[in-house]
């Protein structure tokens, strides 16, 4: 009771002080000397970022323009001979070849990936399916294991393995299904997740490259993506991808002969994969992680983005984030482990060690997100309230606008989105920037795994999903909100220099949009799966 009085002390105390005039003269202290020299060293740094991104893509550019215009693609600089039926050796011509297909609960897609995995055409003796369940759900279970059992009956070799727990999530498993005798007598293993489909020329059109060039350890295919018309957050994607694997892939084993391994889709050597250490579940990016340890070994790898694999985008926020999440915070974390062991390895040459720790991680896995958000989403706008800080129109405008040119290159059909593409690119920065620096410290969230979402067969059919769809779990509405905020603390920043005194009004109206765009679903959501 006694709480009471004080609070109406401290409420009349109050009364007659403009709590207004009270702000204004604290900031106005504040100002000059805290807030000011701390922002002009933030600029300092997010301008000195903004330009290693820049360089880097316009590095990455010109050697993917070199190679398309004045060499040979990277698959024709390597031997390629196909494989030939020879009636005297018969299939012994073959290499043993493991096919493996980590899934869970993946109800939805679990026919698709079994089936094109079993209709690979290769000798029926010469090759193995190795179906890696990890299911908790009893039902999708019984379906998976019933569906090996078909094709098993079918004449294909099949495997359906499984485990009593999920120690190490995808790399626990594939560690465990090399563990068997059939797995260790063969040669190459193809790696394909629950939402993959390879056409069945596959493994003819990648074995060959590492049965003939001895010091491959890695064939990488491009990822095709069966959905990206159902919304317009795939479409976001679609843009983002497209330049992974036109430039920064094709650039990478173009130039250094090494890039990271994409997790799928791709065909390993089993003596590289074993020299490497095998699968590790130490960070949540085991497929970089074995990339890099590999190369560290001296083993060189292929990209061939001339081979496509379907797949399945994510197609609601939700598992987006949870993905992003996972891609972002893996790789910070596997560079906060890795890079005393990259700078002392004998084997990689200085200038391949360069590439890896400046190029492939530093500014790509961590200046990237970081500079995104803090620039556009951060130090931009507080610049509005201390115009004593003024921010060169370069770092503002025009790299902004050349990075995001050379961006759009990837996906020409998408250009007319791009103004999207870039507000949403830097809104999701701000949950990349978190799990970055989650990576680099090892905080609780390091090694959060949660498999993405999937829809199997309506992805192949976007006239069945609606593209706006309005319905909303609660739940949502908070990172919805969480998204228009930070498009409208870029656009404020970004527009200041362009419009000026028009500038408000633009704010409002493109909040408005903003709002109406991320509030309203069309950002990808869709109705649950009956």
């Amino acid at each position: 009771m006694e709480s009471f009085p004080t609070l109406a002390y401290v409420l009349e105390s109050f009364s007659g002080i403009d709590i207004a005039a009270q702000i204004k003269a604290i900031w106005t202290q504040l100002k000059a000397p805290i807030v000011v020299p701390f922002l002009t060293i933030s600029l300092t740094i997010c301008l000195v970022m903004s330009i290693m991104l820049f360089l880097e893509k316009v590095y990455m550019g010109l050697v993917s323009g070199y190679i398309k215009v004045f060499r040979k693609p990277t698959g024709k600089r390597y031997k390629y001979e196909p494989f030939i039926d020879d009636i005297e050796l018969g299939n012994s011509a073959y290499p043993l070849v493991l096919v493996q297909v980590p899934m869970f609960n993946e109800r939805e897609v679990y026919q698709l990936s079994i089936g094109a995995a079993c209709e690979l055409s290769w000798p029926s003796d010469r090759i193995v399916i190795q179906v890696l369940d990890d299911s908790t759900d009893p039902v999708v279970k019984g379906l998976v294991e019933m569906e090996c059992q078909k094709w098993a009956s079918k004449g294909i070799n099949i495997h359906y393995q499984v485990r009593n727990n999920r120690k190490g999530y995808k790399a626990g498993a594939l560690k465990e299904g090399l563990k068997h005798q059939y797995a260790n007598e063969c040669e190459y293993v193809a790696i394909f997740d629950a939402d993959f489909q390879p056409e069945s020329d596959f493994l003819r059109q990648t074995i060959p490259y590492l049965h003939l060039n001895r010091e491959l350890g890695l064939v990488q295919a491009r990822w095709k993506f069966v959905n990206s018309d159902e919304c317009l957050m795939t479409r976001m994607q679609e843009m983002s991808l497209d330049y992974h694997f036109k430039v920064e892939q094709e650039s990478g084993s173009s130039s250094y002969a090494f890039f990271g391994f994409n997790g799928t889709a791709g065909v390993w050597r089993m003596a590289a994969l074993n020299e490497a250490g095998g699968w590790q579940d130490r960070t949540t990016v085991e497929d970089m992680d074995l990339a890099v340890r590999a190369t560290l070994k001296g083993w060189k790898f292929l990209y061939l983005g001339s081979i496509k694999v379907k797949n399945e985008l994510p197609s609601n926020f939700k598992a987006y984030r949870y993905q992003q999440h996972r891609w972002s915070c893996g790789p910070a974390n596997l560079f906060r482990k890795m890079v005393l062991d990259i700078i002392r390895n004998k084997r990689v040459p200085l200038r391949k060690k360069l590439y890896v720790i400046y190029s492939f991680f530093f500014v790509r896995k961590v200046v990237a997100h970081i500079v995104t958000f803090m620039l556009y989403c951060v130090v931009i706008p507080t610049t509005i309230l201390v115009p004593e800080v003024p921010i060169p129109k370069w770092g503002s405008v025009y790299i902004p606008v050349l990075i995001t040119l050379m961006n759009a290159v990837g996906t020409p059909r998408s250009f007319h989105l791009v103004v999207i593409w870039i507000l949403f690119e830097n809104v999701m920065s701000l949950h990349r920037t978190k799990a970055t620096f989650i990576g680099l410290f090892e905080t609780n969230r390091v090694n959060e795994w949660v498999v993405t979402e999937k829809h199997g067969d309506a992805s192949k059919d976007s006239s069945k999903v609606p593209l706006i769809n309005r319905r909303f779990k609660i739940s949502e509405r908070f990172h919805i909100l969480e998204l228009s905020v930070g498009v409208f603390l870029l656009i404020s920043g970004s527009l200041d220099f362009a419009f000026g005194q028009y500038r408000y009004y633009i704010y409002i109206y493109l909040q408005a949009i903003a709002f109406l765009i991320m509030g309203s679903g069309y950002v990808g959501t869709r109705p649950p799966n009956t």
